[in-house]
């Protein structure tokens, strides 16, 4: 771990508990709309909400993230596809790539880019990037999985909004809002083909807005993407991540989505962040900035 600031909380929480990078590597680029927005209204078949809601009672098979690449679609995503069941009420147990909090309470960790860091960051930072190591911060937050327990999480983040994001983390932790996944974007995140069902909470990583050349607000570390595969990006018939359109349908509320008006979402936008379902289209239900895009 980085030298830095480290945010203590004696604040612990009691019940309710609360891979390919995809959205990161998409688009985050959209203008804001009015305060009432209209449903976005899918086309593509596989995305329709009704077969998705279909649930089992047989016991389901353990799910692996990231095993199965999809056919690609001629724009070079992977096809939307139904929602598999067991991923139709997504709480896939976490995986602690780094240790877990001490007594389950929350913590916050503020630190430089330290060579060990930037090694992992890997080809999401690159020479050109708007934001200089110097002017990024690496952040681990502790956060509560799906399966109840509180784990540590990494972010890297511009160091002016760091502060932002440690009160954020703090709020939603405090809230039991679940997450399943926080680690740093990689190379082979960049590289792997797409799999349609990463749930990478993330941050950091330089690249442009999709379709554009200006620049991502990802690229000043001044977004963050929460839970994608239960928060999609929906623009006309593609889903993403591709097999998330069980979520499409913000009126089915399962665990881990962020709905307007929802405390997990007031604790981003009290602290003037800009959210991306209230984009007019494309959606981005994961989708958070400082920039208002």
């Amino acid at each position: 771990m980085p030298a830095g600031e480290e945010v203590g909380d004696a604040v612990s929480v009691t019940g309710g508990g609360v891979a390919a990078l995809l959205l990161l590597v998409t688009a985050c680029s959209s203008s804001p709309a009015p305060t009432t927005t209209p449903r976005t209204s899918l086309t593509s078949p596989s995305a329709s909400p009704a077969p998705n809601r279909v649930e089992t009672s047989a016991p389901m098979p353990p799910w692996r993230v990231g095993a199965s690449p999809l056919p690609l679609r001629p724009d070079g995503f992977g096809e939307v596809l139904p929602t598999p069941a067991v991923l139709r009420t997504r709480r896939l147990p976490t995986t602690d790539l780094l240790p877990p909090p001490a007594e389950g309470r929350f913590q916050a960790r503020i630190g430089r880019i330290s060579p060990e860091v930037r090694r992992r960051m890997g080809a999401t930072f690159k020479p050109g990037c708007p934001v200089p190591l110097s002017g990024l911060s690496y952040v681990t937050v502790v956060f509560r999985g799906f399966d109840g327990r509180a784990h540590t999480g990494e972010l890297v983040v511009a160091a002016r909004a760091a502060p932002s994001v440690v009160r954020v983390f703090r709020r939603l932790f405090v809230l039991g809002f679940p997450m399943e996944e926080m680690r740093l974007p990689t190379t082979r995140d960049l590289t792997a083909p797409p799999t349609g069902d990463g749930n990478d909470t993330a941050a950091f990583i330089c690249r442009s807005a999709r379709g554009q050349e200006r620049l991502s607000a990802h690229a000043y570390g001044l977004a963050i993407d929460v839970n994608p595969f239960q928060n999609p990006y929906v623009r006309g018939d593609l889903v993403l991540p591709e097999l998330a359109s069980a979520y499409v349908d913000r009126s089915w509320t399962r665990p881990g989505m962020l709905l307007r008006g929802s405390a997990a979402v007031l604790a981003f936008t009290d602290e003037g962040w800009t959210w991306g379902g209230d984009f007019r289209r494309p959606k981005d239900y994961q989708h958070f900035s400082l920039t208002g895009d």
